[in-house]
């Protein structure tokens, strides 16, 4: 399955590996695993979010203070929140 975000062209790969029987005790849906931060919001695409790795992790490059300002402080793209991430994904309708 791919979807595509139409302004910064990013697109995203799902594999279903496997369905298994619904268990009562859960909410769904539920990821169960992944891998690294999800770009911010309107980072300006794969260039413009390496452009933005690029100035976070940089303190002496030109946009860092107003990079880090702009997301919140600060930012990890290593970390992938689990529960934030399932927390999003069952408060969708």
């Amino acid at each position: 399955m791919e979807c595509e975000n139409f302004g910064d062209s990013w697109e995203h790969e799902l594999l279903v590996e496997k369905i298994l029987p619904r268990d009562e005790g859960k909410r769904y849906p539920l990821c169960l695993t992944g891998k690294r931060a999800c770009p911010p919001e309107d980072c300006g695409g794969i260039w413009g979010y390496a452009g933005f790795l690029a100035a976070i992790c940089d303190p002496k490059h030109p946009e860092h203070e107003a990079m880090l300002e702009w997301v919140g402080g600060e930012f990890d793209p290593d970390v992938f929140d689990l529960d934030e991430v399932n927390t999003e994904l069952q408060s969708l309708k």
